[in-house]
This record gives structure tokens, sequence and C-alpha cells, in this order.
């Protein structure tokens, strides 16, 4: 009888308890600290959270951790922050917190430094006063990136353990396998649905696939392409796709001697069928890219068509850099072209894309060596013994093309892999960055893209589409973002 009269508290406890998820994720990571890790994980797992997010619908910035801020000049900020904030510990996040967390930020990544352009920052209880190096509008904006997510930085094991202000806490982390974790009740926007999530990984997409079929999972970021169908006709599951601010590119090292010349720049390009790879690698499942923005994008160039494409142009090229096909090799001088093509395997279709650009390569007489490496990021940054690179990256998750062109072309950018140094870009970019105003950047950013492209700066294959597939019949309020960042929040719920 005693059982019985507690029945109501256990009952209420044990439908908590089982309101659990299992979330299955295309990128591993071994490092949680949310400053430096390059996957975002800490923020996707709803965990961190930014000053500030951005609305998705409305493509602008909306208050997060900040509810307001001013700075009129475009280099003087004054960020309100809320005051009903803690972290997952239990301590309030005031001004001093969040201070602390920024300037760890700038110390552990010189990304962050370049990107932010801080020269001071003071903490008055909940005002936070932030000076920049130079007039820098759109300052705010940058405060969306994860790399940026406030933490408390008074904790021993930020790299294993990080402690936000989101509405789930770290109960473990098993690197490179999974993370647990766990409602925080606390949570200044209103207690999860969820009473805890587990946050797993695996870049092999077609054991993606096998896990939600089997069961083993409830949502999966990214299942195989050629499954899709397969999980549609399945009872009881859903597959969702929605266009993103993602771009898959062909990098171009631009310091390797071959690729300086812009005609065998040209050449790579034109040797890349965009529409083939779209319809016979993604099924469909994006659409062939032209630059690095969406067509839909107000910034995004409208170009002409390309003049020339496909093995033949990418011939002609090659002859104008005064390359010749001899005995089945295009050679200059005697030395045969050749190129080492970098991919990985977490984003399932690079590999595919490698492939058939190195079996295209092969009919005019290039030889394509693929190399697969496991963290993009690190590897270009830390080597420049490659020519070539098949990446994907988002070019404006922040709304706006700052970011992007900045980061990929500016010489102090942090994803400026190819080594791109053009005087009379960087010039652009700097304009950029202190023009108030989304028309007057729009021409700015659009003039900057007509370089990259002109220049074949890169070049640019796809727009795919984000999927994301799960069981329909257990999982609520799921939303497939387009800037890929928030993934776990407090309104995932079970049925």
């Amino acid at each position: 009888m005693g059982a019985c009269g507690q029945s109501s508290s256990s009952t209420t406890a044990s439908t908590s308890e089982d309101k659990h998820i299992h979330f299955l994720y295309n990128f591993s990571t071994n490092s949680l600290d949310p400053h430096v890790d390059s996957s975002y994980v800490p923020l996707r797992a709803g965990i961190t959270e930014t000053l500030v997010r951005l609305d998705e619908e409305k493509l602008t910035i909306a208050p997060w951790l900040a509810k307001s801020w001013e700075g009129t000049d475009g280099q003087n900020w004054t960020i309100h922050l809320r005051e009903d904030v803690t972290f997952q510990n239990g301590k309030k996040m005031d001004a001093k917190a969040v201070k602390a967390s920024l300037e760890r930020a700038l110390t552990e990544s010189t990304a962050v430094q370049n990107a932010l352009k801080i020269d001071k920052m003071e903490a008055d209880g909940y005002t936070l006063r932030i000076s920049n190096t130079e007039p820098f509008p759109e300052f705010i904006s940058e405060l969306v990136n994860p790399n940026v997510s406030i933490i408390d930085v008074s904790e021993k094991d930020i790299v294993n353990k990080p402690v936000g202000t989101g509405p789930f806490a770290l109960t473990s982390f098993v690197p490179g396998s999974r993370l647990e974790l766990k409602r925080y009740d606390d949570y200044w926007d209103g207690a999860a649905k969820l009473n805890s999530v587990t946050f797993s990984f695996n870049e092999d997409a077609n054991a993606r696939s096998m896990a939600l079929q089997s069961g083993q999972v409830d949502i999966v970021y990214r299942p195989e392409v050629e499954s899709l169908e397969a999980l549609k006709a399945q009872p009881g599951m859903k597959v969702e796709s929605t266009e993103t601010f993602r771009v898959h590119q062909m990098t171009m090292n631009m310091q390797r001697e071959s690729l300086k010349d812009v005609n065998v720049r040209r050449a790579v390009d034109a040797l890349i069928d965009r529409q083939e790879i779209v319809d016979t690698i993604l099924l469909g499942y994006g659409e062939a890219a032209e630059g690095p923005f969406l067509p839909s994008l107000p910034f995004a160039p409208t170009y002409e068509k390309r003049p020339l494409s496909g093995p033949d142009a990418a011939v002609q090229y090659l002859q104008k850099a005064g390359y010749t096909l001899k005995d089945g090799k295009m050679q200059k001088d005697g030395k045969p072209l050749q190129f080492e093509l970098l991919t990985y395997s977490a984003r399932a279709d690079l590999p595919l894309i490698a492939q058939v650009f190195q079996s295209d390569a092969k009919r005019i007489g290039i030889d394509v060596k693929i190399k697969q490496i496991e963290i993009p990021e690190e590897y270009m940054a830390s080597n420049r013994d490659w020519d070539l690179a098949t990446y994907s990256n988002l070019t404006s998750p922040r709304g706006d093309a700052g970011y992007y062109l900045n980061a990929t072309y500016h010489p102090k950018g942090a994803l400026n892999f190819s080594g791109a140094e053009e005087p009379e870009l960087t010039k652009m970019i700097d304009k950029l960055n202190q023009t108030v105003g989304q028309k007057k950047r729009a021409v700015l950013a659009e003039q900057a893209a007509d370089y990259v492209h002109e220049n074949v700066i890169n070049s640019f294959v796809l727009h795919p589409s984000t999927i994301v597939a799960y069981n329909d019949d257990k999982v609520k309020s799921w939303v497939t973002t387009r800037s890929e960042y928030y993934m776990i929040t407090n309104q995932l719920d079970v049925k």
C-alpha cells in the first residue's frame, strides 16, 4: 500500500526518465573545448550557447544570452546580458564570467582573435563593454560563431567536460564515440522536455542509416543517400531535406607551382561536371554551384554561364598554360602534370566527388593521387604538400557574406587553406568589414565573390541539401536548420 501511495510521483519520475533520444552525428570529435572544436559539438549538443544566434527565417541576428546591444560608431559596443542565466554548475552568468570566457577564446584561438578584432573589454554587473581594434560594424554577427560559446572557465577539464549555459549538461564523454547528456533543470529558457540525450558519432554514412533502420538510434544526421528510399518506405520513418548555407568546393593550394597559373585552375574547374555529380552522387539532393553562396541569397552574384567546360575546354586551358599531351601524359617542359587530392570520409559524398574528378582528369593525361585525411582543417593548415582538396564549408551561417569571405580569402582567415594573398581581394574584404547597411554590404560581397570566380580561387561544386532521418513514431519537435548549428534543444521531445 505504501508503494501505491507513492505511485503518482514514481510514475512522473519514470515517465520523465524514459524521455530519452539517441542522436547520431556524422562527425566525430576528440575534444569538447568549444573555443577550438571545429565540429561545434558542444553547441549542437545543447551544452553551450552564444551571446546571439541566427534567426533562420529572417536571416538576421537575434538575442540569446545577450538581451540587447548598442554600438553606434561600429567600434565600441555595450552588450546587456540576460540576468536569469546560470551555468550548469549553478553559478551565475554575469558580465565578469562572459568576459573571462571570451578572453579564453581569444587566447586559445588565433582564428577567434582575427574574427572578433577585440581591443579591450570591461565587465560591470550584467553589462559588458567591448572595443574593437578598428571600426567593425558586423562585430555582433561574429558572436554567433560556436567557437565563442560562453562557458565557465573556472572548471578544470574544459576539453572533456565543458560547463555551459545550455539545456543539457554533460555527464560523460568518450572521445571519438559519444556524449551522454542530462537535462539541466534550472535552464533559463525552461527545462528541456527530454530527460537525457545520447549524442554519438559515426563517420560511415551506411552505418548511420543501418543504425536508424535497426532502431539503435532515433535521429540520424546525413544518412546515406542511397538508403533514403528504403528509409522512406519503412513505417514510422521520416526523411527531411532542407536547403542550407553550405557549399562543397574544390580547394586549390595556390602556393603550388602548377596552380599559380590561373589557366591550370580554370582547367581544374572545367573538369568538374557539377550537374552529373548532383544527379549521380547526391541523387538530386542538392544543386550545382556557380559560386560559394546560394543563388537565393541577396549577396550572391548573377554569373554568366561558363564559356568553356568539359574535358576539351580543360585541354584548351592547359594549352594556354603551356602544357601538351605527349605519350598519354599532360606535361610541360618534360614534367607531367600531377595532383595530390585530399578528401575525408565524414562527408560521404566528398570521396566520391574526388574519385569522379580523378577519373575525368585521367582521360586528359593528368594523374590524380587521392589521399584520405581525418580532420581537414588541421591537416590543410599544417601541411602544404597537396594540390587540391574536396572540402565542405558553411558560407553564410550568419546570414551575411562577411564570415566566409574573411575566413576563406583574407590572408589572416582561419580557413584560407588555398593560401590566397590577393591585395585587391583583401582590400575589398577590409572595406566590407567597415561597411554598414545590408545593401551596401551586398554590393561589396558580390564584387569579392566575382573576383574569386574570375580568378578561380577555389572551385565550387554544389550546394548539398542537409538530410535528416528519424523515427517519426517517437521523435517530436525536431527541426532541421539551415545553419546546422542548433540541434539538441529544450523543445526536442518524444511522443
